[in-house]
């Protein structure tokens, strides 16, 4: 008789009859959408790529630090496996957190990190909690990992319903409590003193601070070394214009650091993402004023969007703007803006459903976008 497939495994079929054998929850699951690059959107648009002004990502339009490029352009030994530790990024950003390297790790972005998170923490049936709308990678994740995500709600205006987490993480004995902070795809900050109740809870809280350098620096990082079951992910994806490099980091409680060291992949982080973050750190202020030119370009999108009769702007501490539509559909819109050549993105996610995000540009492209909305008030598109 044929071995009976094993628990939580479905069988699909291939070639010849032939079959192999893969998790039924993998096979059942959606795959996660991203965003695509700008020639893949050029070419579906008909449109070259040079013409288009791509406002969906969050990404920094400015890119990296000229330092960056230049240091690139030199890079040596990519013959040679990078540092397993990466331990001259850590001890840099050690000196920008204030954090001791012992207690920072480096990833291939903080989605590694999240990945690793899990690891760390998860064995089959465990829950975690997931804030929606928020960042879809935590509730993405979980079930590859063997973990239930519950999701807990935000209220209408995406602040926490906190009462209602502590409710959760008791009735599901949850050990990670995932959140983002400025939230996105919200843009809202986090309360201290939300945060300060959660810790309270006989659980992990993973604070996601992807965004945190355009909310006027106020990380929690120096809330680690206090609270044992604190975790702080960054990244310079967004602040530092890296995000093709794929390059984040983690601060997190002493305790936790050698267990993180056994299951991190060696060689995680490239070298070429591992000296553009070093030499990002040593350009710093550089980089910082790029991040007040993007807040600004946000502030104006915020006071213009409002005037318009079709959008209502969150208020936004990340580098991107979350709008209500009305008087068209959220996919409406989209679409009119990508026909002229701008494109933003659009959310079909329960309580996302009429909602746009539209990252903050330089000043040409935010001329360029409020220009084509306004001919979109007025029938002229």
């Amino acid at each position: 008789m044929p071995t009976p497939p094993p628990p939580n495994c479905g069988a699909v079929d291939i070639m010849k009859g032939e079959k192999v054998r893969i998790r039924r929850d993998i096979a059942s699951m959606s795959a996660y959408t991203p965003t695509t690059s700008l020639e893949v959107f050029a070419e579906r648009l008909g449109l070259e790529a040079d013409n288009l002004i791509k406002l969906d990502a969050n990404e920094n339009p400015y890119g990296p630090s000229p330092r960056v490029v230049e240091a690139l352009a030199k890079l040596p030994n990519m013959q040679v496996y990078p540092d397993p530790e990466s331990g001259r990024l850590r001890d840099e950003l050690a000196d920008y957190t204030g954090l001791p390297a012992e207690q920072i790790l480096c990833g291939a972005g903080a989605d590694e990190l999240i990945e690793l998170i899990l690891q760390l923490f998860i064995e089959p049936g465990d829950a975690i909690i997931n804030t929606p709308p928020t960042f879809a990678m935590y509730s993405f994740n979980a079930p590859l990992y063997h973990a239930q995500a519950v999701d807990v709600y935000r209220r209408p205006n995406f602040s926490l319903d906190v009462e209602a987490i502590q409710e959760a993480v008791a009735q599901h004995k949850a050990k990670l409590v995932f959140l983002c902070s400025p939230n996105n795809p919200s843009g809202g900050l986090i309360a201290s003193e939300d945060i300060k109740s959660l810790l309270e809870l006989p659980a992990t809280i993973v604070v996601d601070e992807a965004y945190i350098e355009f909310a006027e620096g106020r990380s929690l990082a120096n809330w680690v070394g206090e609270y044992p079951n604190l975790i702080v992910l960054r990244t310079l994806s967004k602040w530092a214009g890296l995000a093709g490099l794929r390059i984040g980091y983690g601060l997190f409680p002493r305790a936790l650091m050698p267990h993180l060291w056994k299951i991190k992949q060696p060689y995680n982080v490239n070298v070429a993402a591992d000296l553009a973050a070093r030499v990002s750190l040593g350009d710093v202020d550089f980089l910082l004023e790029r991040v007040r030119q993007l807040v600004k370009q946000r502030q104006r999108m915020e006071v213009a969007f409002a005037e318009l009769p079709y959008l209502s702007p969150y208020a936004s501490q990340a580098n991107f703007v979350l709008n209500r539509i009305s008087g068209m559909s959220a996919e409406y819109f989209r679409d009119q803006l990508a026909r002229a050549g701008i494109i933003v993105r659009y959310y079909k996610k329960p309580r996302l459903e009429d909602c746009i995000r539209i990252s903050a540009g330089t000043p040409a492209q935010i001329d360029r976008l409020l220009e084509v909305l306004r001919a979109l008030a007025n029938n002229e598109l």
